[in-house]
């Protein structure tokens, strides 16, 4: 549970890029995405796989560009 105190002397607006930056880093946003519906194992599996292709395509891009220079 990310929680942020406001000291004194503070405003509201650094408080709340704290509260963000927390709530970034425990990966509250991306846990709740990840249980906003069920995906039934086959599925899961399937994106997995997407994911980790379309990973593979730009990392093997960017090697390409790096080289190209």
């Amino acid at each position: 549970m990310a929680q942020v105190k406001v000291h004194d002397n503070e405003s509201i607006e650094s408080a709340i890029r704290r509260f963000k930056r927390q709530v970034a880093r425990e990966g509250i946003i991306t846990d709740t995405k990840k249980h906003a519906f069920y995906l039934k194992p086959g599925e899961r599996r399937r994106l997995k796989s997407q994911v980790a292709r379309r990973r593979a395509r730009k990392s093997l891009r960017k090697r390409n560009i790096t080289h190209e220079e």
